[in-house]
């Protein structure tokens, strides 16, 4: 069996009213699987575990919502895939793109910036 870190996607939506934005959540979650295809299913059916049922009566900004799943973006091979991850292991990564230093900056900073982001 293989390491695997599926990378899901939930994203709030809204009871009532007009879906004017789309918050997400890319989740990171290690999967123990004996391919990628099979932790590709395996993620999906661990995902949904995340999904509100649509009786909940969460808010999200004061309107009624929802967390759902809306999809497996991606699967990434844990780095050194015979061994159980420990201490110290990359288990995934994400590419991105920005468009200058002062970028870069501000993005660390966790203030906002248009990032072109890579599958």
């Amino acid at each position: 069996m293989t390491w695997y870190i599926a990378h899901s996607i939930m994203y709030v939506k809204f009871k009532d009213g007009i879906q004017d934005k789309y918050p997400i959540w890319e989740n990171m979650i290690l999967i123990e699987a004996s391919s990628s295809d099979d932790a590709w299913d395996k993620a999906k059916i661990r995902a949904k575990e995340d999904e509100d049922s649509e009786e909940n009566e969460s808010l999200w900004e004061k309107r009624p919502a929802i967390f759902v799943f809306a999809g497996i973006r991606k699967i990434v091979e844990c780095l050194d895939p015979e061994n159980r991850p420990t201490h110290g292991t990359e288990v995934t990564y994400s590419e991105m793109e920005l468009d200058s230093f002062d970028s870069l900056s501000k993005f660390l900073k966790g203030e906002e910036v248009l990032v072109k982001y890579h599958y």
